[in-house]
């Protein structure tokens, strides 16, 4: 029994040597080899699933501009969610990027999109009687000292706008020093971004490192809101 046992070892060990030397191992199989084919697919499949995701799922941005101060930074890297609002509903505080709906940037702009916060969604009615007032959204005034820059109004001049059926209204966190729905009001929209400009949801600051977070949406801050609660 013991001299079995030790051939038997020996002939595994053999059977080992014999493998590694690029024989055929005992049962003929030939060793493991990573084929051209084999390369594609590794390198392959991890490519097509990140193409996928910076396509349909996920967009990447950088903040260029002081309007959205002080939530987001000039040089503000941000990701965004592409599924709202293709499949997701917007709601109101939420911050989006969307392309430029009616040459608010200009011609000689490098970048085509814009990121503001969604203030109004169709239906609505949002207001503010002037410098020191509140904004209202359906005649509800809400506090939004939350997000908006310290120190600034929530608007330094009177508007009145009723957002139409398929558009949103948005305000930059910066309000003395952001060109938005309420400067554009003669664009041929009334200011208005419609839906299907919006490119997707603001979800957090990845870059730089110190200024990773976040970018959860103030529900709070619209709950006395009468209307309706999302838009597509």
């Amino acid at each position: 029994m013991t001299e079995h046992q030790t051939d038997g070892n020996d002939r595994i060990a053999s059977g080992v040597v014999a493998g590694a030397s690029g024989t055929a191992d005992p049962d003929g199989r030939q060793p493991d080899r990573m084929t051209l084919r084999d390369l594609l697919v590794w390198a392959g499949i991890p490519l097509v699933i990140v193409l996928f995701l910076r396509m349909f799922v996920i967009g990447v941005y950088e903040i260029p501009s002081e309007s959205m101060r002080d939530t987001l930074q000039v040089g503000d890297k941000v990701v965004t969610s592409r599924l709202a609002p293709r499949f997701f509903e917007l709601h109101r505080g939420d911050i989006i990027v969307f392309k430029d709906p009616a040459n608010w940037l200009g011609p000689s702009a490098k970048s085509q999109f814009l990121i503001k916060r969604l203030i109004g969604l169709p239906g609505d009615t949002v207001a503010c009687k002037g410098p020191g007032q509140p904004i209202t959204i359906n005649g509800k005034a809400i506090d939004d000292s939350s997000f908006i820059r310290p120190g600034v109004n929530p608007s330094d001049f009177a508007f009145s706008v009723k957002v139409t059926e398929g558009h949103v209204f948005v305000m930059g966190d910066n309000r003395s020093n952001s060109a938005d729905s309420r400067v554009h009001q003669e664009d041929g929209d009334n200011g208005l971004v419609p839906i299907s400009d919006v490119e997707g949801v603001a979800a957090a600051i990845y870059w730089p490192v110190g200024h990773w977070s976040g970018l959860g949406r103030p529900d709070a801050v619209f709950d006395g809101v009468s209307g309706v609660s999302g838009g597509k």
